[in-house]
């Protein structure tokens, strides 16, 4: 696998890839957020390509929000109003531009599981 940024999204709930989960893909530095991108999962939970592709990969720190509330309300999950888990935070650091970042998420309306995939 070439360097860069992927992700992918898998709702544990169901056993079945979360297609359509918005993910925004944040860089976080000297107390500022930036917004650099915002994807949506395909059928296969996965996005088309990478975040952040080996040119666009800096050492720092960066942040996925995945809009895991927004899926479960589509698939007409029974969720309470506000939803126990809305949207997920995910915030890691990048120290070398040459490596490959997966970073996955299991989701179900009361929980998650992220970890460094490959």
């Amino acid at each position: 696998m070439s360097a860069g940024l992927t992700s992918h999204v898998l709702d544990i709930s169901s056993g079945r890839p979360a297609s359509g989960v918005r993910i925004d893909l944040f860089r976080l530095q000297d107390g500022r957020s930036e917004l650099l991108r915002s994807e949506v999962t395909n059928a296969d939970g996965r996005l088309q390509g990478p975040m952040l592709s080996e040119d666009d990969l800096t050492p720092g720190v960066y942040e996925l929000v995945f809009h895991i509330g927004d899926y479960f309300r589509r698939i007409s999950t029974n969720l309470a109003e506000p939803a126990f888990l809305d949207q997920v935070p995910v915030r890691f650091g990048i120290s070398t531009q040459d490596a490959h970042y997966h970073v996955p998420l299991l989701i179900a309306p009361w929980g998650y599981n992220t970890y460094r995939g490959s």
